[in-house]
C-alpha cells in the first residue's frame, strides 16, 4: 500500500513547502536546515557516512533529521546508522 504524501509549509520560513507522509508539529525545509547541516564533521567514519549526494538530503526529511541529530549530539546509535545507510541505498537504487 503506497504512502499518502502531501505538502506542508515550512515551520520556520513559512514560504517553502516540505513533502511529508504524516502530520508533524515541526517541519523544516532544506533551505532553513542547510546552514546547520553544513557544519564540519570531524569524525572520519561519520564524515564518510554523511558524504552522499545533496539531492538525497533535499528530497528526504529523514536523512536530514539523522544528520541534524548527529550535529547536535555528536553520536548516533547503531540502529540510526543502519537506518540511514539502508535509506540511502534504497534511494540510490530507485534513482538508477
Amino acid at each position: 500500500m503506497p504512502k499518502v504524501q502531501f505538502k506542508m509549509k515550512c515551520s520556520r520560513c513559512r514560504k517553502n513547502y516540505v513533502l511529508t507522509t504524516q502530520r508533524r508539529e515541526i517541519l523544516v525545509c532544506y533551505e532553513c536546515q542547510k546552514p546547520y547541516l553544513d557544519q564540519p564533521i570531524e569524525d572520519p567514519r561519520m564524515k564518510k557516512l554523511f558524504d552522499i549526494p545533496e539531492e538525497l538530503y533535499k528530497e528526504n526529511n529523514f536523512l536530514r533529521h539523522i544528520k541534524a541529530n548527529y550535529q547536535r549530539f555528536k553520536t548516533l546509535s547503531e540502529k540510526q546508522r543502519q537506518a540511514f545507510e539502508q535509506t540511502v541505498q534504497e534511494l540510490l537504487s530507485e534513482s538508477s
